[in-house]
């Protein structure tokens, strides 16, 4: 008879990639400038809402990412949240390792955080804290300017990006 696994082992990361994919979330490009005033950016699926009063969110930033050194010597950041019609700028920011804002109309904001023209919404953010967590650095932003358009969200669900098709 064989027995059960560890029921405190982790699972593997293909079983865990595998579930959290089932988990539909809007889809973000989280940007910021370097010390020179040049434009980083990486596609986000892990932004959430995290307190109203102080108005706090969070991002979590791959470590082997090419931009998480600068997310982490930048006092501010921005979240833009993606319409149903940026597939490609996601693909573009989650693709290319250079070369993210070739092509891309963006702006300044207050903080000197790029804000992407056209997004559905976009918050920009002083960093408030950051913690390592396995593989991703979490940063933790409180939010100081902020602006939502008009529009549908682009949504990740199993790997494949999606639009709301109706309400409920």
């Amino acid at each position: 008879m064989s027995r059960p696994p560890n029921p405190l082992a982790p699972v593997s990361s293909a079983s865990f990639r595998e579930t959290c994919s089932h988990f539909a979330t809007g889809v973000t490009v989280a940007t910021v400038c370097d010390s020179e005033g040049s434009p980083h950016g990486l596609t986000v699926t892990s932004f959430v809402p995290v307190s109203l009063n102080p108005p706090l969110i969070s991002i979590c930033v791959d470590i082997g990412s090419s931009t998480h050194a600068t997310f982490l010597s930048s006092p501010f950041f921005a979240v833009n949240i993606l319409a149903e019609n940026q597939r490609d700028l996601s693909v573009g920011f989650a693709a290319f390792p250079e070369g993210r804002f070739d092509g891309v109309e963006w702006d300044h904001g207050e903080t000197g955080a790029p804000l992407l023209q056209g997004v559905l919404a976009w918050l920009e953010c002083r960093v408030m804290n950051r913690v390592r967590a396995g593989d991703h650095t979490i940063l933790v932003g409180e939010v100081v300017q902020a602006k939502a358009g008009s529009g549908k969200p682009l949504l990740h669900f199993r790997r494949g990006y999606h639009a709301l098709a109706r309400e409920l």
